[in-house]
């Protein structure tokens, strides 16, 4: 189905929350608030919903490609298999969103909220997650490769089989993750904090291993 955004705005308020496969392509829905609706399979790539609010909806394998979804509220919605590869999402709210098996590649989620939220599979490759809070997050699965999370709160998160390869963790917070079974090739960990992360059996160079600010890892370190 293909409405504009005035016609959409118009079905949203006369009650009607059910917008499955809805296509809002290039649609300009900046500063609504549309929560609780379902728009699963819709098509919002290159859509503009900055500073919507968009939380406790249904949102399964929707699209956001390269969107603008700057301070957008995403908290509570269930963002399965969504694709929002490329969005600006800085300063986007995901508190306690499931974003299991979501593709985030290049998205730009700068100071994003994604506390404790679910993105266990999701693919963040060359994702710039600087200063984004992360904290209780579950990343379990989850493919990072390339990404930067300098200055990023990881504290408590699950990166269990996670994919880490030439990510920054440049002044990260990792304490008491959980990074058992991690793929980290070519990783920046310069000055992050790891104390009681556990990171058993990963082989880390001592050029990698000297920079870390605090190291007391449970499990075993090999440099």
């Amino acid at each position: 189905m293909d409405v504009d955004a005035a016609e959409f705005l118009k079905l949203y308020s006369a009650g009607n929350r059910d917008f499955c496969q809805i296509s809002l392509r290039d649609a300009n829905l900046s500063e609504v608030c549309i929560s609780g609706i379902n728009l699963s399979r819709a098509d919002l790539s290159q859509a503009t919903l900055s500073a919507a609010s968009v939380q406790n909806s249904m949102l399964h394998e929707t699209v956001f490609d390269r969107a603008m979804l700057w301070r957008t509220n995403f908290s509570g919605s269930q963002l399965i298999y969504a694709s929002l590869n490329g969005a600006n999402l800085i300063h986007a709210l995901f508190a306690k969103a499931n974003l299991y098996k979501a593709s985030l590649q290049d998205a730009d989620l700068r100071l994003a909220n994604l506390r404790d939220a679910d993105l266990s599979g999701a693919n963040l490759v060359g994702a710039d997650l600087r200063y984004a809070n992360l904290e209780g997050a579950n990343l379990e699965g989850a493919n990072l490769s390339k990404a930067d999370l300098t200055g990023a709160n990881l504290k408590g998160v699950s990166l269990c089989s996670a994919v880490l390869n030439q990510a920054t963790f440049s002044r990260t917070n990792l304490t008491n993750a959980n990074l058992s079974f991690v793929r980290m090739d070519d990783v920046d960990l310069k000055d992050s904090i790891l104390s009681g992360a556990c990171l058993p059996e990963v082989r880390l160079s001592y050029s990698v291993v000297r920079s870390i600010k605090t190291l007391t890892l449970s499990g075993k370190l090999r440099a």
